[in-house]
């Protein structure tokens, strides 16, 4: 489908020239692809009557061992009484843990327990699983382009905590 220019309206081509209809389909590829990539780990969440909000938190929780309460805010953007309200299942259900701070006793540090670590496993091989197979097809330079169409669409401070996340084992 030429875009006017004579070139392919889904090439990498003339990226700074999309019309309005090009990008309204990437927004609606990226609802969809969105669908997609939480149908799977929406699937497992069901059956604990868990919901997004405690996906992320499991997840963030894994990748920062130890994560403070208020560095899990930050990262998850929500309104602390939300965020409260899923560790408090969360820690009930014995999947994290929560310690009050060597240096500073307001804090209070998170940790996976071992069947929080077996939950956060399950959800992310399932997602682990598309995005492989999404990749493999789209191939190398694709791959490329889209982590930075991503980081470039991020926030700035979420960029920042996204590249500290990427420089602690990612």
């Amino acid at each position: 489908m030429a875009d006017g220019r004579g070139t392919s309206s889904h090439s990498g081509e003339n990226l700074l020239f999309l019309t309005d209809e090009q990008l309204r389909q990437a927004i609606e590829a990226m609802f969809f692809a969105y669908r997609g990539f939480t149908a799977d780990p929406d699937r497992i969440l069901v059956d604990l009557a868990y919901g997004r909000a405690h996906h992320r938190a499991i997840h963030f929780i894994n990748r920062a061992p130890g994560t403070t309460v208020n560095n899990l805010l930050g990262l998850l953007g929500v309104t602390k009484q939300s965020l409260n309200r899923v560790l408090r299942t969360l820690i009930a259900d014995g999947l994290v843990q929560s310690q009050v701070g060597k240096s500073d006793k307001r804090e209070r540090h998170l940790h996976l327990t071992e069947a929080g670590r077996a939950l956060e496993q399950s959800l992310s091989d399932a997602q682990r699983v598309r995005m492989r197979s999404a990749f493999r097809e789209a191939g190398p330079e694709a791959v490329a382009g889209f982590r930075s169409v991503l980081e470039t669409m991020m926030d700035p401070e979420m960029r920042h905590s996204y590249m500290r996340l990427k420089e602690n084992g990612g």
